[in-house]
């Protein structure tokens, strides 16, 4: 027997047919509630439609003793859409009381990433058999489940029998707590993956039926009506689909959002952006574009009369950290910036906080500084004026451009200069992380500015000539001036030091040939300019100074005879 078939986890169970054929598995939360999925009610006929006089029964997997109860559907705890990606829970209350079956604590946690282990009952495998897999986060964009990987290939994985399973995590914060339940397998010619229900999923539809389990914290909304009804808006829509677009990629650092002052003290719409997945329709029941995949944040808090110990608070326990000691800003920017895989958290209403000041200084800027090369993504919200002293990658605001007297730019040609300048940008974004990185003093990269440009060409009315059409093409062709000269000097660093790496090992094989391999002073500066252009990150300037003097001293050697 494992750890991990011992009776110290008495809450897995088996789920039959009322001929005691077996259909899934389940979670015991006490000794009357059983959490599973309702496809596999319905496998065993036992669904609500099938009447009052359904049941199905269950059993205990790793319990001593073992035991079997009959159980039905709780009344209005049930939730099926064959065929989408949503929902499929179901509560069940046994006939009979189960004896020191205890609480079952169900997690609240980030879906990116983790290991996570699950025991199911395949075919002819009364007791279970372990499976382990990797969450992978978002289930997509008109889904409310999770995307579990195949982590060991040639071992068994999740099959029929394994739906209502609970998933456990097995590293970081939450390693031993419930945080889903397998909900359906997947395979296609490349490979296998599976689903999951987080318990964030379980509770949009349980509600207060499965309140006293679960624990932790999610997104929070401050609003529950509709998310999309922001997004009749044009300008917000215009920035929805642009921040949708950025987020849905790899790019990593800072997005610095303003959100305007029309939406309100507690209507964030930038965290409510997070919920436009779960609405129904093909794309969460927003515009096309618009709507996050499910599961893609980590974290997102609405800032808004808050205080700067309640912010922290809220991300040292969304992420599972230290309630007393990574609640502090200094230690809980450490703990997100070196979280794999990398966080993507939220902050809306950041100027509208209790002491806005002290939150941008303790934890916003020290996270905003190492964002981009640690792979974190930040989105910051504020309604008026972006902070002076905090370091972002792109601005989104909405503010109109000044334009002047109007030229003749048409808007095709605005659009095909906002479209070289992301295009350009991207590249530099490349070069940042393949090039730039090696080197100690790189040059800044510039603000991404075509996500902004792209905002408002899209509100900006395309009359012809239209003042503000002009400004957005002017401001694209300076953009992609300064972002020509950022890769312009990234590359002439990248040139400079193949250069002198070259040139070292021409002198070295040079010294070598005349001096052999073993000369004391050659060698000490051999070493000394060889670290300089090798050591990451590399100092230039450094390695410029060391290898002409490695150089002279084999060319006056030499000379010497």
């Amino acid at each position: 027997m494992t750890p991990d078939q011992v009776p110290d986890r008495p809450w897995r169970v088996r789920i039959d047919d009322r001929h005691g054929g077996p259909c899934g598995a389940g979670v015991l939360l006490d000794g009357r509630s059983v959490l599973t999925c309702a496809h596999v009610v319905q496998q065993a006929d036992a669904h609500p439609a099938a009447g009052p006089a359904a049941f199905l029964r269950v059993r205990s997997a790793v319990a001593a003793p073992e035991w079997r109860r009959t159980a039905r559907v709780v009344e209005d705890a049930w939730a099926f859409e064959n065929g989408s990606r949503r929902g499929d829970v179901a509560l069940l209350r046994l006939d009979e009381p189960v004896d020191r079956a205890g609480l079952t604590e169900l997690w609240k946690v980030p879906i990116s990433g983790g290991r996570v282990r699950v025991y199911g009952f395949p075919a002819f495998e009364p007791y279970g058999i372990g499976v382990d897999a990797e969450l992978a986060g978002s289930g997509g964009r008109a889904g409310e489940w999770g995307l579990l990987n195949r982590v060991h290939e040639g071992r068994p994985w999740i099959q029929p029998g394994y739906s209502g399973a609970g998933v456990t995590a097995l590293d970081g914060a939450f390693a031993g707590q419930v945080v889903g339940i397998v909900v359906a397998d997947y395979v296609d010619s490349d490979g296998r993956a599976a689903w999951m229900v987080p318990v964030d999923t379980m509770q949009t539809y349980l509600g207060r039926r499965i309140a006293p389990y679960v624990r932790g914290v999610g997104i929070e909304v401050p609003s529950r009506g509709d998310p999309a009804a922001d997004l009749d808006d044009p300008l917000q829509l215009a920035l929805t689909r642009e921040l949708a677009r950025l987020l849905t990629g790899d790019w990593a650092g800072v997005a610095l959002v303003a959100t305007g002052r029309r939406t309100g003290p507690g209507s964030s719409w930038l965290v409510r952006l997070t919920e436009t997945s779960r609405s129904p329709g093909p794309d969460g029941g927003a515009p096309r574009g618009t709507a996050l995949p499910f599961g893609a944040v980590d974290a997102a808090y609405d800032a808004r009369g808050r205080t700067p110990e309640e912010v922290c608070g809220y991300l040292a326990h969304r992420f599972g950290f230290d309630p007393d000691r990574d609640r502090e800003p200094a230690r809980l920017a450490h703990r997100l910036l070196r979280r794999r895989p990398p966080a993507f958290v939220i902050v809306d209403g950041v100027d509208g906080a209790r002491d806005p000041g002290r939150l941008l200084r303790d934890l916003l800027i020290p996270l905003a500084r190492d964002a981009r090369t640690r792979g974190l993504r930040l989105v910051i919200g504020v309604e008026g004026d972006p902070p002076d002293d905090l370091p972002y990658q792109v601005h989104l605001d909405p503010t109109p451009l000044p334009g002047g007297a109007p030229r003749p730019v048409t808007e095709e040609q605005a659009r095909e200069a906002v479209a070289r300048l992301a295009q350009a940008e991207a590249e530099a974004l490349r070069v940042e992380r393949t090039t730039a990185r090696r080197f100690l003093a790189p040059p800044r990269l510039p603000h991404g500015r075509a996500p902004r440009l792209a905002v408002r060409l899209a509100v900006a009315r395309a009359t012809f000539p239209h003042a503000e059409i002009a400004a957005i093409e002017a401001r694209a062709a300076s953009a992609v001036t300064d972002v020509d000269a950022y890769l312009t000097e990234v590359r002439g660093m990248d040139a400079a030091h193949e250069d002198l790496t070259v040139r070292l090992e021409l002198f070295r094989a040079l010294a070598e040939e005349h001096f052999g391999a073993a000369d004391p002073e050659l060698g000490a500066l051999f070493t000394a300019a060889n670290r300089a252009l090798r050591t990451a990150p590399v100092d230039l300037a450094a390695a410029a100074r060391r290898v002409p003097r490695y150089v002279a001293a084999v060319n006056r050697r030499i000379a010497e005879g």
